[in-house]
Parts: structure tokens; sequence; C-alpha cells
């Protein structure tokens, strides 16, 4: 019976010892996620350089700030008669404190009287690079570069489309 005792213990103990302890512990997780506002840009005031004179022996442009202050280059001059002048504005909208980045046109945009053609260039805004939506909007301005030639005709010229301004959140 000792034996029997004996083997039975020993038995026991292998059986233990033979049998792992696996300890498990879990931890949990959440998932979330944040719908922003979509950021949207509309425009408020076309882009207008005001009255421009050329004399016919030199080319000049017109430089228009985002502020919507001009001053004129080479064969150009501005008339006390400015009539209207104003840089492109634009609200850009979206979620409060967000940041954004502003792509301009990078190529020149034709304006056209008749069969007349002058060159828009050297797009500018403010602010630039980028934008912080204070409130959930801010007032974005676009000046730009008119290039006027020597003995431009005159006219009321015009873009036969729109220049793009893009928004994007950073």
């Amino acid at each position: 019976m000792k034996r029997t005792f004996i083997l039975f213990v020993a038995s026991l103990t292998l059986v233990c010892l033979a049998t792992s302890t696996q300890a498990q512990e879990t931890a949990s997780a959440t998932a979330t996620a944040t719908i922003v506002t979509p950021i949207s840009i509309t425009k408020d005031v076309d882009m207008n350089f005001g009255n421009v004179a050329v004399r016919s022996s030199a080319a000049g442009t017109v430089v228009l700030t985002p502020a919507g202050t001009r001053s004129a280059t080479g064969g150009v001059t501005l008339p006390n008669t400015a009539g209207t002048v104003t840089a492109a504005s634009f609200t850009v909208s979206g979620t409060s404190g967000y940041t954004y980045t502003i792509t301009l046109p990078s190529t020149a945009l034709n304006i056209t009287s008749g069969s007349n053609t002058m060159t828009v260039t050297n797009f500018t805004s403010s602010p630039t690079p980028t934008g912080t939506l204070t409130g959930g909007s801010e007032t974005l301005t676009v000046g730009a570069t008119l290039n006027v030639s020597a003995a431009q005709p005159a006219g009321t010229y015009v873009s036969a489309t729109p220049f793009n301004v893009t928004v994007n959140y950073n």
C-alpha cells in the first residue's frame, strides 16, 4: 500500500509538472472616427484690374495684389478714373481650427476682347500658401499680374473660362 501511495504521489507530481499553466489577460479598445465638415470654397467677387491705359510704344503690366491695390510697370498707366478694381474673393468653409492649402493657377489665363488677347499670370493669394478656418470660415483673396502688349487695342477683356482656386485640408 505504501508503494501504491508513493506511486500515486509520483504520478500526480508528474502530471502536474507536465501540465503547463497558462496565464491569460485581456485588454479592450474602442474604435473612433470623426467626420469633419467637408471643406468648400465659394466665389464672392470676380477679379477686375479696372481701367488701364497703354502707350503705343511699350508693353507693361498691372499688378493687382490680394488686398485689391494695383501698380503699373512699363508702358502701362493707371488713369485717375480707376473703374472697378477688385481682387478675386472667396469664402472657404469647413471645420473650425483646421488648416488648408491653397492651389492657384500655374498657367496663364487668357482674357479677350473680340480677337484681341491679354494674359493674366503670377496669381497670388492672402493667406498663402495655407489658411486656418477660424470659426469655420475664412476669406481668401487672389490677385495677379495683367500682361499688356504695346498698343493693346481698347476694349473690355474677359476670360472665356474662369480660373480655379483649389483648397484642401492639411
